[in-house]
């Protein structure tokens, strides 16, 4: 992660059933070097993706998908944050998952729920018809 600090996320049922898809059929035939034994996903020459091709991958795919708005590693980081907030979920759990040291920093993934309000009032208070 973000200065290279670890985390620990929970993985849903699906992923964890691609991943083990991916390990093998794919991940098994691929020999890491030594620094890269425990790193799941790696380059053509064994060792960890660098971040610059994990931005290239990502854009790449975005691509195929036929997705023309700009993707990158974040945008997954960011809905992520906005689906469980806009889900309910407590925001210092989803402070937690993002290693935000402080609650300011995740509050701006509640915006998107007071944006929400905010049309709900325009739409449904009977003064705004």
């Amino acid at each position: 992660g973000k200065g290279n600090k670890q985390r620990l996320i929970p993985v849903g049922d699906v992923a964890q059933k691609q991943v083990m898809i991916y390990k093998d059929q794919v991940r098994i035939h691929q020999a890491p070097v030594k620094k890269a034994e425990d790193i799941l996903f790696l380059n053509n020459r064994g060792g960890p993706l660098s971040r610059q091709m994990i931005f290239i991958l990502v854009r790449r795919q975005a691509e195929k998908a036929g997705i023309r708005k700009k993707i990158s590693p974040h945008t997954f980081r960011h809905s992520f944050a906005t689906h469980l907030v806009q889900n309910g979920a407590d925001l210092r759990a989803v402070q937690q998952l993002l290693g935000h040291v402080s609650i300011t920093t995740t509050e701006i993934y509640t915006h998107l729920n007071q944006e929400d309000l905010r049309k709900a009032i325009l739409k449904y208070h009977p003064r705004n018809r």
